[in-house]
């Protein structure tokens, strides 16, 4: 099988590529044929065999010019549209994987998609939706300026993201993305779309409050590698390992460890409130990890805290926590409830809860043999590998 991966960035630079290289790769040691279409970039790592890639679009340090027609560039492009065109005539492929394409790449290669398709060829068009884009035009479902989850946009309802200026404080920009989402609800784009593939249920029942997608959207939630299971010394931290920023409930965790100083934190991580975290002493923060050097902590860890507090989708550190053989108390929020067992492998707090939160995080460092049965059942639990995600998505090529 042919299958065209489409994705703006080529180039390592966040879930959506590190989702798009590995699927990419495992495709090709099953046999099928892969190549990539976006844009051109100095960092392109993967691409296609006639070399057609879209300009780099750098929203930061261009000319006055560039910035006055940047705004028309993320609605349409007709350059993407005819270098993919060149890619679809040379590869022809079976199925166009859609992954993120607004704003550089536009909806409109969809319609040339379809325009290849009306010429009598067969193609599928799957979508795997990494935010809410389709449905929000800030991607998040999260006014950026209250730092409150909104869902004023779902239905159709766009214009409620320039009245809360949601993309990046800014009117101007907001603006742009409110007509791009009408503009390409007018052309009924979407509709040429065959299936959608969401990450979480929770995911899942946003994209459906658009009713042209509640029969193409189906959940697989994300594959994850393989570890080792292995007997391992707990000690004694609770660890807290991502991103130190306000929606991923920081403010609200660091609240509570001041309230708990005989319980020992480590934070593994970066963010804009780094400083913040500097200030409390019963935490260590000893900056971001990778690699065996996570896999240890996380593994050492008495528990992990996921307190998020924006609508996450499928969190890979919530897995991989578990995976590790570390319980996870996490926030009862977006799709995190879907990848806990609460009572087996970890517990679940009301997000932005407080005083719940020190409950829990202070019962669960009580109880040693309580969290040593949650790391036992940890070893119990599954999520898919990406032969599993395979199977299900060649089901859906199909």
């Amino acid at each position: 099988m042919k299958i065209l991966m489409v994705n703006k960035f080529l180039y390592p630079n966040g879930g959506s590529e590190t989702y798009i290289f590995k699927l990419g790769e495992y495709l090709q040691s099953k046999g099928n044929e892969v190549q990539y279409f976006g844009m051109e970039h100095e960092g392109r790592c993967v691409g296609n065999s006639v070399n057609a890639y879209t300009s780099d679009m750098d929203f930061h340090g261009v000319s006055e010019l560039s910035k006055l027609t940047y705004p028309i560039k993320t609605i349409y492009s007709s350059e993407a549209r005819k270098k993919l065109r060149l890619v679809l005539d040379d590869f022809k492929p079976d199925v166009c994987h859609l992954n993120n394409f607004n704003y550089q790449l536009t909806p409109s290669i969809i319609l040339e998609i379809q325009k290849w398709r009306k010429e009598g060829h067969k193609c599928r068009i799957v979508f795997t939706a990494h935010d809410y884009q389709l449905v929000c035009p800030n991607h998040m479902l999260n006014n950026p300026n209250t730092r409150e989850n909104c869902e004023k946009c779902l239905g159709g309802h766009f214009m409620n993201c320039t009245k809360g200026k949601c993309i990046h404080g800014s009117t101007v920009k907001s603006v742009v993305g409110t007509a791009e989402a009408y503009f390409w609800k007018w052309k009924g784009v979407y509709k040429y779309i065959d299936k959608m593939i969401c990450c979480s249920q929770f995911m899942k029942s946003k994209m459906d409050s658009n009713p042209l997608f509640r029969d193409k959207t189906v959940v697989i939630h994300n594959f994850i590698d393989k570890v080792e299971l292995r007997d391992t010394v707990k000690k004694d931290y609770v660890l807290y390992f991502g991103r130190f920023s306000e929606e991923k409930g920081i403010g609200t965790l660091l609240k509570v460890c001041r309230e708990l100083p005989e319980i020992n934190f480590i934070f593994a991580g970066s963010g804009p409130l780094e400083q913040d975290i500097e200030n409390i002493r019963n935490i260590k923060n000893i900056g971001f990890q990778t690699g065996e050097a996570l896999e240890k902590l996380i593994r050492e860890a008495r528990f992990s805290i996921y307190p998020s507090e924006w609508y996450e989708n499928c969190p890979f550190s919530v897995m991989e926590s578990q995976m590790y053989g570390t319980p996870v108390l996490g926030a009862n929020i977006g799709g995190i409830p879907e990848l806990i067992r609460v009572g087996k492998t970890g517990e679940l707090f009301e997000s932005g809860d407080e005083a719940e939160l020190k409950e829990i995080i202070e019962r669960m460092w009580a109880d040693k043999a309580l969290t040593d049965d949650y790391s036992k059942n940890c070893r119990q639990i599954s999520f898919d590998t990406i032969e599993d995600y395979y199977e299900k998505l060649m089901r859906i090529y199909q």
